[in-house]
């Protein structure tokens, strides 16, 4: 069964503030619905029109669990508290095996 995966690009950091209480809440939901983080900040090379902030991304065992953790009570708390804080590009995508 292909894996799912959370992919996120911060555009732009508005309100450091509002991501520091998003990363105490999502961090939690994420585990609690089986998901793996293994890239959160660090260095970035962006290519053609990629942008060099920072990414984000977390593996679950399957699609279905990665779209399933992102509509789950504990992570939608978590988008309330980051709201407009920062621009970025979230998607999830289904791995290839």
């Amino acid at each position: 069964m292909p894996k799912g995966y959370w992919v996120s690009s911060y555009r732009t950091i508005s309100d450091p503030e509002k991501l520091a209480a998003y990363n105490k809440l999502a961090g939690p939901a994420v585990k609690a619905g089986g998901g793996r983080t293994f890239v959160r900040g660090g260095r970035v090379v962006a290519h053609d029109a990629g942008i060099a902030e920072r990414t984000v991304l977390v593996e679950f065992d399957s699609f279905e669990q990665a779209v399933a953790a992102h509509e789950s009570a504990a992570y939608q708390e978590a988008l309330v508290a980051l709201s407009d804080g920062v621009e970025r590009d979230f998607r999830i995508v289904e791995g290839i095996d």
